[in-house]
Formats: structure tokens, sequence, C-alpha cells
């Protein structure tokens, strides 16, 4: 709740004119509980959740030429009640843990210092936040992903993820209980070590998710804005750990690549493509070959 009674006691603090999203920022939040906007993020994850992979249930239903070529895993093909009781399967671990939890995690985001008063951050400080905490998840989730493929935490915990080899929008936040507590902590990590105002962290929570589907959709499309973004893994890089399974020991972390490739776990991912990249070239040789016969004879 802000300490102002009219916009204008607010201008008088900052010593300027509020911005026009400071004003709606006042607008919306002057007598609403920090408690209750940090709430919020219940209803952005369930939103995210719920429509964000829903482009992608629609491409694999139509079952359309024009996006099969960019199907990672062609011979995979799931229903669409297959795909609805992955969704539903999502919002009972959303009810029963994520939901909760978000409701019961509000002291941390006081101790931390996320704050939600005036002034609004700047975009380049939300940026710069932001890149920050999806560099500390990744670096923290890379570890607890590779602990989770250890026997133990693979049998018990990890393995549930790992129901889907080839994997849908939906399946992104699809897991074990223990993994959905477990992975909350990379993902709080970053803005306790750079505090932002609560709409960055709304930002951050809505972004993470976004992200987490788009490389769970089992679509790798060449006109994505992410293939500019250096170091950043996308749909083919985590298809492949999907596809490889339990045995995986490539490709654990959730955004970029550096981690893998830092510590040599991007190995057999490497191979993979290099052993494609000879196939296709064989393939177009050969082509190319029989083109020429073709040709020879023609002229006979």
């Amino acid at each position: 709740m802000l300490p102002y009674a009219t916009i204008e006691d607010a201008a008088a603090a900052l010593g300027r004119n509020l911005t026009f999203a400071e004003t709606l920022w006042y607008n919306y939040s002057a007598n609403k509980s920090d408690y209750f906007l940090y709430c919020h993020n219940i209803l952005f994850l369930f939103l995210v959740f719920s429509v964000a992979p829903l482009p992608f249930v629609v491409i694999e239903s139509l079952r359309s030429d024009s996006f099969d070529k960019y199907k990672i895993q062609p011979k995979v093909r799931l229903s669409f009640s297959e795909m609805v009781r992955c969704y539903k399967d999502v919002m009972r671990m959303f009810f029963l843990v994520v939901g909760p939890l978000q409701l019961v995690s509000f002291p941390s985001v006081q101790m931390v210092g996320i704050r939600t008063g005036l002034p609004l951050p700047s975009g380049w400080e939300i940026l710069a936040q932001l890149v920050v905490y999806f560099m500390v998840e990744d670096y923290t989730n890379y570890w607890i992903h590779r602990f989770l493929h250890c026997k133990w935490g693979y049998e018990k915990i990890h393995r549930v993820h790992h129901e889907y080899t080839a994997p849908i929008g939906f399946a992104a936040p699809y897991a074990h209980w223990a993994e959905i507590l477990i992975l909350g902590i990379p993902s709080f990590l970053g803005p306790a070590m750079a505090p932002g105002h609560m709409i960055t962290f709304w930002l951050w929570i809505a972004l993470r998710q976004i992200e987490a589907i788009d490389t769970h959709s089992g679509y790798d499309f060449p006109w994505g804005f992410t293939k500019y973004i250096p170091f950043y893994g996308g749909a083919d890089y985590h298809d492949y750990h999907h596809y490889v399974g339990e045995q995986s020991h490539s490709n654990f972390a959730s955004v970029f690549t550096y981690c893998d490739f830092l510590y040599g776990t991007d190995k057999g991912y490497r191979y993979q493509k290099k052993l494609l990249r000879k196939m296709q070239e064989e393939l177009r040789g050969s082509g190319e070959q029989n083109g020429g016969s073709y040709q020879n004879l023609k002229s006979e």
C-alpha cells in the first residue's frame, strides 16, 4: 500500500510529477496491500500455464505440413485428449502446490526487500535485473538438475517430468511436487540477490515460465526472436535432453548453453548434431550423383 493520500502527495515526495506509468500504478495500487499485489503472481501463473501453450496445442492438433517440418520428433504425436490430461495434471499441482506456495512465501519477499512503491524502475533497470535473474537461475538450476539425474533423484522425483520424452508446452511445469518446491529456489535466488520492484518480479516469474513452455514446445521454428539471444538453448537443445531421458548426461541448463559447455555436459548433443550434419551431407551428395547420372543418361 502506497504511503500517499493523493497523487499530489506522491509528486511532492518524489520532487517531480508522476510519469504516465507511475500514475497508472498509483491509481491501481494505492489502496491495495503489498500482500495482495504479490498474490497477483498466482493469477499470472495460471494464465501463463493455461494460455501460453495453446498455440502449440493448435499446431500439434492441425498436423499441417507447414508446421510438421519444424517438429523436432516428428514420429511422436500426442492426441488432443492426452494434451488435455497433461494440462489437468499441471492444474492439480498448481492448486495443491504452486498456489499455496505463493500464498505462504510473502514473508521472504518482504525480507529481501522487493518493493511496491514509487518511483517505478526504468526500462533499463528492469532489463538489467531480468538478465541477472535469468543468469542466476540458469546456473543454480543447472546444478540442481544434475543432482536430479542421479539415481535417487531421478527415480524418486525427476522421472515424473521425463514421462514426456517428446515434450509439449503443457508439460513444462509438469513435475513431481518435490521438484516444484526445489526449483522454486533458483527462481527466487536472483530477486533475493538483486531485489527490485514488484512489477519486475511479476515480469520475471511470467517470462521464466513462458521461456520454459517455449523450450518444451517440441517445435524449433527458425523465425523465433530467441535465435538472436547469445547462448540461448531453445526447444531443440532441451528436446534432446528429454529424448535421451534417464540416461541423459547432456543439456542440463534451463535457459542458456554456457554451463553445459563449460562443464562438458553438451558432448552427447553436439555429437548427435555432428552425425546428423554428416548424414545430411551424404544424402545431398548421393542426390547430386543420382541427378548427374540421370543427366548423363539423357544426353546419351
